[in-house]
């Protein structure tokens, strides 16, 4: 059973109602499809796939929606692009979308809905992570399966995908740790040993495989990650983890 259940369910009846016969799927991915979902950390992230264009007027009765029913989830909230099924087979990248929501544009969409649509549409290179997720861990919440409406997604492309979210980590890893830490040691996962792992997955991985002297740094950022307790962090040792890391993703090759 997947955490925020009553969430998707009611997200999934009323995205077919509204979209009709343009939906093609709707795809999870993310902690909820990974089984480490933490209503303190995760939002849930969601992929939409259509047939065709949809218009204006139907994206506002759309994001109407969305924003409805996020209310109703954790205090993340929802992330979700919704994107054609002529970029995902063959993949695309950068991928193009329809529509993208978040909690970090809720205010702008409050604020001119009108502008909001008409302006969030483009390409958007974390797609190829998104989309490798859900080939490899995604779950289908609504209509056809994953192997029907994805295609393969490079090596080439998930790399480039993965290391434009984490090339800035020594400095993102001062107000974000807890997602750097754990982040790099998924993608660091990857390189070595081909995994498609989640953040807390990752966290494990990195308690095995890296040297003794990051442990406590991985293991405080996982038990914030599962507890909320806030870890205290050496900002110092955190920057040399983090360069420590890249060094290793860039000169690591599966």
């Amino acid at each position: 059973m997947f955490e925020y259940r009553e969430v998707l369910d009611a997200f999934t009846k009323r995205s077919v109602d509204i979209l009709q016969e343009n939906l093609v799927g709707i795809y999870l991915h993310g902690s909820a499809a990974m089984g480490c979902f933490n209503p303190r950390s995760s939002d849930i992230d969601l992929i939409i796939v259509v047939r065709e264009e949809i218009p204006n007027n139907t994206k506002r009765c759309y994001m109407d929606m969305v924003v409805e029913i996020n209310k109703l989830a954790p205090v993340k909230g929802i992330e979700l692009s919704v994107v054609k099924e002529d970029v995902c087979n063959p993949f695309v990248y950068p991928t193009p979308y329809e529509l993208h929501f978040s909690v970090a544009h809720l205010d702008w969409y409050k604020r001119n809905p009108q502008e909001y649509i008409e302006k969030m549409k483009g390409r958007d290179k974390d797609l190829a992570a998104h989309f490798t997720i859900i080939i490899h861990r995604g779950k289908t919440l609504y209509g056809r399966d994953i192997k029907d409406v994805f295609g393969e997604v490079s090596k080439d492309d998930y790399y480039d995908s993965i290391w434009n979210d984490i090339e800035d980590s020594q400095n993102q890893i001062l107000d974000n740790p807890v997602y750097i830490i754990l982040n790099l040691c998924r993608v660091l996962a990857y390189k070595k040993d081909g995994l498609i792992l989640s953040k807390d997955e990752g966290g494990q991985w990195g308690c095995i495989h890296l040297p003794e002297i990051y442990h406590k740094l991985i293991t405080d950022a996982l038990q914030e990650y599962r507890t909320g307790a806030p870890m205290r962090l050496d900002l110092s040792h955190a920057k040399q983890y983090a360069k420590c890391m890249l060094d290793q993703i860039k000169t690591t090759f599966i």
